[in-house]
This record gives C-alpha cells, sequence and structure tokens, in this order.
C-alpha cells in the first residue's frame, strides 16, 4: 500500500527540510518554495494532505489555502504561523483550513495533527461517498431527462411507486431500466425493507430456479446446506427480475404460479411457504415478438404487463438530455475523483447530440469517465478530446448542393479500395443531407425534418462533412457583390 502524499509549502528551506524529516519515515513528502509551484503540483496530482507558510513572497498561504481546495475540495491544509499571526491562521481556519501550528514545531504534535488531518479526509470522503450513495437510492436524481418521453417516465413513477403492482419495464440495452427499478422501491412504502436484483440472463439456466424459490439440503448434487431463495431474501421488500425474457419457458411456468399463488416451494420440497414481495421485472427483448414464436409465456406476460413503463433510446431524446447527461455525470465522476469538473463547449456538446449512442446511458457514461481520466484537471473539453468514434473527422472538401451530386446508393458503390468505414459512413450521410437540402429547397429546418432529425444536429453534420446549401451559397454570394473592392 502506496504512503500518503503530502505537500510542504514554505519559502525557507529550513523548515521545509524539517518537516520532510519528521514526517518522511511515514509518508511520501513532496515540498515546494512558494505558492506558484504548490499550487502546480496540485493539479498535476492528487495529495492527502498539505502544510503552508502563511507569510510568503507571491501568494501567501491564505491565497494557496484558497486556490488548492478549489482544485482539490477534499485536500486538508495545515497552516504554519509565527506568534504574530494568530489573527491570521483564524482567519485561514475559517477558510478551511484543518489547524494551524505555530513556530517552531513540536514534532510529536506534528504528527499527531497530520495523522488527524489524513484520517478526517478519509472520513470526509467515505461520508460524502455514502450520501451520495443515499441521495441517488432515494430521489429521481440520477434519472436525469427534461424530454418529453423521460418526464412521461418520472410522471408514471410518481404515480405508482407507493403501490404493490407489478410493473414491466421494456427499453434496449443501457437505457436505464434498474435506475427506473430503484426509483420505484425507494420511493415506495416498502423502501425500508430489501430490495433485490437478479439478472435472468447472467446465471446458468439450470441454477435459476435454486437462486429464486432456494432448495433443501441434499435436493440435488452439491446441495450440502439448505439455501434460502431470492423471493424469501425480498419478503416485504421488491424483487428485480432483469432480462426476464431470458428465462426459460419451465421456469416461466413456476413463477406464474408464483404470482398467482403467492406462495414459493424450495427444490427439494412439498411445503408451501407464503411470500410478500411486490415484482419488477425488465427486458430489452420485445415479448410480444417472444410469444408469437413460443418462447415466452403470454399468460406470464399479462401478469408482468400490469404497469407498463417503456424508457426510450437516448438517440430519441438526444438534443434534449444528452447535455444534462453530460453535466450528471461529469460531477459524480470528478466527485469521485476529487477534482473540479471542467466545462463541455459547445463543439464537444454538438458531437455528443449528434452520435447515435447505441449503448444508450450507459455507453454516455462510460464515454465521459473515460474523457475525463485521460484529460486530468482540463478546465474546457473540446471535441478534439472525445473518442474519434464520437468526434468525427472533418471533411477536406466542402459540397455545394447540385443535381449530379452522387446518391447513397453511388456512395455504397464505391465502398473499398482501401477507403475506412468512416470514409464511407461520411459519403452516405452527405448523400443524403444534400438530396434533403434539395428536396427542401435548402431550408433547413424543412431537411431536417425529412431526414427525422433536428436542425441543430443537421447543422453540425454540414459543418462536419463540409457541405454548403445553395441557399447559404447565394447569400455568401450576395454579401461577395455588396463588398466594395479596397
Amino acid at each position: 500500500m502506496s504512503k500518503p502524499r503530502i505537500l510542504v509549502v514554505d519559502d525557507e528551506i529550513g523548515p521545509r527540510e524539517s518537516l520532510r524529516h519528521i514526517l518522511n519515515e511515514l509518508y511520501e513528502v513532496e515540498t515546494a518554495e512558494d505558492g506558484d509551484s504548490a499550487l502546480k503540483r496540485v493539479a498535476a496530482q492528487p495529495f492527502d494532505l498539505m502544510l503552508v507558510d502563511i507569510m510568503m513572497p507571491g501568494k501567501d498561504g491564505l491565497e494557496v489555502l484558497k486556490e488548492a481546495r478549489q482544485i482539490q475540495p477534499f485536500l486538508p491544509v495545515i497552516v504554519i504561523t509565527a506568534l504574530d499571526q494568530a489573527k491570521t491562521a483564524v482567519e485561514a481556519m475559517r477558510q478551511g483550513a484543518f489547524h494551524y501550528e505555530v513556530k517552531p514545531f513540536d514534532k510529536d504534535k506534528i504528527r499527531s495533527l497530520v495523522k488527524m488531518a489524513i484520517e478526517n479526509r478519509a472520513l470526509k470522503r467515505e461520508v460524502s461517498r455514502m450520501q451520495s450513495q443515499v441521495e441517488q437510492i432515494y430521489s429521481f436524481e440520477n434519472l436525469v431527462g427534461i424530454s418529453e418521453p423521460m418526464q412521461r417516465v418520472f410522471a408514471l413513477i410518481r404515480r405508482i411507486s407507493d403501490t404493490d403492482s407489478t410493473v414491466l419495464i421494456t427499453g434496449e440495452s443501457g437505457t436505464g431500466k434498474e435506475l427506473v427499478a430503484r426509483a420505484l422501491h425507494f420511493n415506495s412504502s416498502r423502501r425500508d425493507k430489501p430490495y433485490v436484483p437478479f439478472d435472468c440472463g447472467a446465471i446458468a439456466k439450470e441454477l435459476i430456479e435454486s437462486e429464486l424459490f432456494g432448495h433443501e439440503k441434499g435436493a440435488f448434487t452439491g446441495a450440502l446446506t439448505q439455501r434460502l431463495g431470492l423471493f424469501e431474501a425480498a419478503e416485504a421488500g421488491a424483487l428485480f427480475l432483469d432480462e426476464i425474457g431470458e428465462m426459460e419457458t419451465g421456469l416461466q411456468s413456476r413463477l406464474l404460479r408464483v404470482l398467482q399463488e403467492k406462495q414459493i416451494r424450495r427444490v427439494g420440497s412439498n411445503k408451501a411457504i407464503d411470500v410478500n414481495v411486490r415484482l419488477i421485472a425488465a427486458t430489452s427483448r420485445d415479448l410480444t415478438t417472444e410469444i408469437k414464436v413460443g418462447r415466452f409465456r403470454e399468460d406470464l406476460f399479462y401478469r408482468i404487463n400490469v404497469v407498463p413503463i417503456h424508457l426510450p433510446p437516448l438517440r430519441d431524446r438526444a438534443e434534449e438530455d444528452v447535455p444534462l447527461l453530460v453535466a450528471h455525470f461529469a460531477k459524480l465522476i470528478c466527485t469521485s475523483l476529487d477534482r473540479p469538473e471542467p466545462q463541455f463547449d459547445a463543439d464537444a456538446t454538438e458531437a455528443l447530440i449528434a452520435y447515435s449512442w447505441p449503448g444508450n446511458i450507459r455507453e454516455l457514461r462510460n464515454c465521459i469517465e473515460r474523457v475525463l481520466v485521460l484529460n486530468g484537471t482540463k478546465a474546457v473539453i473540446t471535441a478534439d478530446d472525445l473518442p474519434p468514434h464520437i468526434k468525427g473527422r472533418p471533411a477536406a472538401v466542402a459540397l455545394p448542393l447540385s443535381p449530379d451530386t452522387m446518391d447513397a446508393t453511388t456512395a455504397l458503390a464505391n465502398a473499398g479500395g482501401g477507403r475506412t468505414l468512416d470514409d464511407i459512413v461520411s459519403d452516405v450521410e452527405r448523400a443524403a443531407i444534400t438530396s434533403a437540402l434539395k428536396q427542401a429547397d435548402g431550408v433547413l429546418t424543412r431537411a431536417a425534418e425529412l431526414l427525422g432529425t433536428t436542425r441543430r444536429i443537421l447543422k453540425y453534420k454540414m459543418d462536419k462533412l463540409g457541405i454548403v446549401s445553395l441557399r447559404e451559397q447565394e447569400e455568401s454570394a450576395v454579401t461577395a457583390s455588396n463588398t466594395p473592392n479596397l
């Protein structure tokens, strides 16, 4: 385990080296001779504690304290002061300093203060983490969206959360189905009882029955002891069955019986056990199609589909919700990394909105985490900081709209020949956009409607691909003709 890192800041070499000597045995100690160099170190790497002298040329200790804690909010700071600087030390305490110590140092007291400060930092971070988890569980804060489809979801959750009705949550993978299940449970009267999640697609089919209903000792080879199932573990609470469409039909029949009778029987037992459990199920499959092909029981579908909640894919609400989600994830991730939140500039935001997000919210969160980790304490995230498949590549040549512009079929026919997939996709997008602009007489809003997107995303794509509509060309020509020659 690595030693805690301490930064000692003092313009005098004597006190710096004295503190290094006192602390070097238990801690990794670095030193800085002025405020600017200290702040550069704090911005470059995390520290567990900083000791800073009050009186220094340039930035004094109070300025260093203030700016360092803006960079690393959980960084404890012990200020070092002379006897006649006690009032200044008190002011440092008001600004968040952990403690102050008067020169000359008492070695044992310094060691004790440092130990207390580092333990206090760890405790504060743990409390902050737990509070964050509680807030996420007991509110809709982790369900982010101002789009109309998400507002309908929020309204439905509020209406049904305090009931015992069975709920079926549908939506593509990564849309946040378990977040909705948690919101339903932890905003209900059962919130103080167990919430038990189970992924039906993550365990061998022959083991699911034992997991759900439990088993008696000796019920099968390897059943060396009695085991309670998840229905019993969730007693008086909620059981969340994720990807219920993966469940085999034989087990579906047994689940249907449990929902009808409110009783279970452990594997290897004939004794019925009453259960009081709210069932919340989720699936990324189309269960109506699964019913038609015989992979899902129709009677079970009606039993679990009492209250359906459908989560829209992120691409269908990107313009309204992606900026909010980006800010939300940036805040959560930067809190865990103990660093300030950066801003995403307009180009980066437009690129994130324009991307199709096949992995939905899960993919977006992973993308934001990757960007923040790789870019350190950078204050502004630009499109160049995004992964290549999201930021795209600007076209080298601008193509004016003309009748002989190649169509999408031609673009696909030209695939290959050493050209990358990005090149081919860009050609198809360029052809589709130019065709839509032609039909819309160059009116961007009308062209966006034809393409099933928004004007803002269309304009972003046009700029990225170098497309200039006839209307823009005409406006540019008029402007040039009205400009006098100098």
